[in-house]
């Protein structure tokens, strides 16, 4: 019978242990031995090989992975490490197992981010030719001109590019709601700021098709019917798998 072979970034990631773009830096810096030899990037394993990152052996148990929604709130910092960061994320949620988040908010911001422990998955969600949706509730320091909102939806110039044509919708006089398919660093708030407008309040309250149900600061697992959608919603992204799960009925 012909042995299973598995990419060793694609196996840490199936782990559990981190993402593959994670995994292919730990790969590059020799943190990572196949049977006590470092490997060359690209190195495919076997079963019944032991991987260690930093000496500690990382077993693939095919266990079921975690997917949680959480309502960060302002303050927390969206970081695994917990080295650096007091306030970061992993340490408020204390969750048993070894998890991170899916992309970022940044400190100033709150809403909705999803963590798992399924690090083949993340990039689906995040790379942004997938043109999966997140929804933001944006308030600022003066009231919206329909000048503003027609530039916001076809795009200004942020990082040296042009953000994607996206959805903006007036809320009130100084607030909108605004639908990206792209995840630029800080994208809202450097697109209202070329525009002279600051940013006062930013929450996420959806991703996708996950909603911002649960307090600030709480966390829930998703449920079957929304792992199902978004499983069908991830149907034709590239980088990754269709991992097995427990879900919350």
């Amino acid at each position: 019978m012909e042995e299973q072979l598995t990419r060793l970034n694609k196996y840490l990631s199936e782990a559990g242990y981190c993402s593959r773009r994670a995994a292919d830096k730990l790969i590059e810096q020799g943190r990572v031995t196949i049977n006590g030899t470092v490997p060359e990037m690209g190195t495919k394993v076997t079963p019944e090989d032991e991987i260690h990152v930093d000496g500690k052996l990382i077993t693939n148990t095919k266990q079921d992975f975690v997917y949680l929604a959480f309502n960060k709130p302002v303050g927390i910092v969206c970081t695994t490490d917990t080295r650096v960061e007091k306030d970061n994320i992993i340490d408020f949620i204390n969750y048993p197992k070894r998890i991170f988040p899916i992309g970022r908010l940044d400190k100033p911001s709150e809403g909705l981010i999803l963590l798992t422990d399924d690090g083949d998955i993340v990039n689906k969600i995040l790379r942004a030719s997938n043109n999966h949706e997140k929804e933001y509730i944006v308030t600022v320091d003066k009231p919206i001109s329909q000048t503003f909102l027609e530039r916001m939806s076809k795009g200004v110039p942020v990082l040296d590019t042009v953000t994607k044509p996206c959805t903006v919708e007036k809320l009130g006089s100084n607030a909108f709601k605004i639908i990206l398919t792209q995840g630029l660093n800080r994208q809202i708030r450097r697109m209202c700021e070329y525009l002279d407008y600051e940013v006062q309040t930013l929450k996420r309250v959806r991703i996708m098709n996950i909603e911002l149900d649960m307090p600030v600061g709480q966390y829930r697992e998703l449920t079957s019917a929304e792992f199902k959608e978004l499983e069908k919603l991830l149907e034709h992204s590239t980088n990754t798998f269709k991992p097995k799960r427990t879900t919350k009925t």
